[in-house]
């Protein structure tokens, strides 16, 4: 059998358990401190940290939003709070992703994530497109799901940077329902994709069973790394958070579609991969080969309209 040429990446996923509203910041990054120890001992060179790693996952409480930018956002990164983070992964030539709530010098709010190398150098940025959830006080709700409050949408499209050898491209959360973001970061060649998530268990906009949170959390990762045959790395903060419950299920998928390593518990727990990058290439030379099959020509709809409308 003809093999191909291995180029390997050591992914780890960093699930974190819950995170309280009296936790502090320092208590938080010890965590992930921990987590990036272990990721490092089991071979890893990048690890994957969860959506809005550092704080309780906020949106769900009524407040006003200069209360949140004080309370929840941080004002630079690395700041004294996360660099000893920072620090860690320098020493151990380890690159991150970090989810985190990002308040720009001019006051704006982002819902951001950042990739640093292996020498502690942010690379690369990204900011949330696809805010879920709403921006008005649901009285009757079980909480609130305020990211259209806190959150403005991003400022730039997905992004593909390099680290430890490989093109990296980053999401967050609900970007991973969207098939737009997947395939205008593997048009940016991106062979890997990371992204962190908070998903509540509780839908609170409509009576949706519990088992589809996971459900859809799943197939989506795997039909996305499929179709654009790149490697996906999710990480979750999950868990109970002072009573509110969220869906663990932190993965690693493969461009295969399969899932090649995820987490069995809803507590803080590293999962690993060596991850070849070569598998993707019989895809992106056959099935998947973008520019033999694809025809931007006449995908027209995908960018002229927002919402559903006339059959053309």
């Amino acid at each position: 059998m003809k093999t191909h040429p291995t180029r390997t990446l050591g992914i780890a996923v960093a699930q974190l358990g819950g995170i309280n509203l009296d936790d502090t910041r320092q208590s938080v990054v010890n965590r992930l401190i921990e987590m990036l120890k272990e990721a490092h001992g089991r071979g890893a060179n990048l690890i994957v940290f969860p959506e809005l790693a550092l704080t309780t996952f906020f949106p769900r409480y009524w407040m006003d939003e200069k209360e949140a930018q004080a309370r929840f956002f941080e004002q630079s990164m690395p700041n004294p709070a996360v660099q000893p983070l920072f620090d860690e992964a320098r020493k151990r030539k380890m690159a991150f992703y970090l989810g985190y709530a990002e308040l720009t010098p001019e006051g704006t709010p982002y819902n951001s994530a950042i990739l640093v190398n292996e020498k502690g150098e942010i690379v690369g940025k990204y900011r949330k497109i696809h805010l879920p959830g709403h921006d008005d006080h649901k009285k009757d709700a079980p909480f609130q799901h305020l990211e259209k409050k806190f959150f403005r949408v991003g400022d730039k499209t997905f992004g593909v940077w390099e680290a430890m050898g490989s093109n990296i491209g980053m999401c967050l959360c609900n970007d991973r329902r969207w098939s737009e973001t997947w395939r205008v970061m593997a048009l940016q060649n991106a062979e890997v994709i990371v992204l962190g998530y908070n998903t509540p268990s509780q839908n609170i906009h409509w009576p949706e069973p519990v088992h589809l949170r996971m459900h859809h959390h799943l197939i989506t990762l795997q039909a996305s790394a499929y179709q654009n045959s790149v490697w996906a790395a999710a990480a979750a903060k999950c868990g109970s958070e002072d009573g509110h419950h969220m869906i663990g299920g932190s993965v690693i998928v493969a461009p295969t579609g399969e899932i090649v390593a995820q987490a069995s518990t809803e507590e803080d727990e590293v999962i690993t991969v060596k991850a070849d990058l070569a598998l993707a290439d019989a895809f992106r030379k056959n099935v998947f080969n973008f520019e033999s099959h694809r025809r931007p020509e006449l995908y027209g709809l995908i960018t002229q309209r927002t919402g559903r409308g006339t059959p053309l």
